[in-house]
């Protein structure tokens, strides 16, 4: 069966949704959040960048929306959008409701649970297929790249291990 010619994604597991929707950058968080079964609502959240939460009056096929801060500028709600769609499918057993303040912590929950979360939203918005082909295209300006796969210049450094989190050299092989 192919994905293309279907709309149940309910079909399908949430690593093929995942691959499907992650082939050409930029990876369109909306509608694979969708596809899993989540709706996205953007409004303002003071203090808070997004959260998941069980909404069974407004919630997509799952029972689960994704609110994300309007306020925040697009490459930090795309990125929001994946962490929170991480928490759905990682910790949602653990945990119904997460609420991320700006710094990605939800009350509650381990610096580890979180660290998951981020991981897969990297995963979900810079998967490496995508930047290999950009390498092999001969685009190899981490500006460049952020901007294609609309994330920030930041978050594409420490993804192509240019620099950690905390500033320290980390190399990753693509």
């Amino acid at each position: 069966m192919q994905m293309q010619a279907t709309k149940n994604w309910s079909e399908f597991r949430p690593g093929e949704i995942i691959k499907h929707f992650t082939q050409e950058p930029p990876v369109d968080v909306v509608s694979l959040a969708e596809a899993l079964g989540l709706r996205v609502w953007e409004k303002s959240l003071p203090n808070i960048s997004g959260m998941v939460t069980p909404d069974q009056l407004n919630g997509g096929r799952s029972g689960y929306s994704i609110y994300v801060n309007a306020e925040d500028p697009l490459n930090r709600r795309r990125f929001t959008i994946a962490h929170e769609i991480a928490h759905y499918l990682l910790h949602r057993k653990r945990m119904p409701e997460f609420k991320d303040d700006r710094m990605y912590r939800s009350p509650g929950l381990s610096d580890d649970v979180e660290a998951e979360a981020n991981r897969l939203a990297a995963d979900i918005l810079m998967p490496r297929r995508i930047i290999r082909k950009l390498l092999d295209q001969g685009v190899d300006d981490p500006r460049i790249m952020a901007s294609r796969l609309m994330v920030s210049p930041d978050a594409m450094e420490i993804r192509l291990g240019l620099r950690s989190r905390f500033n320290t050299k980390a190399p990753r092989r693509f």
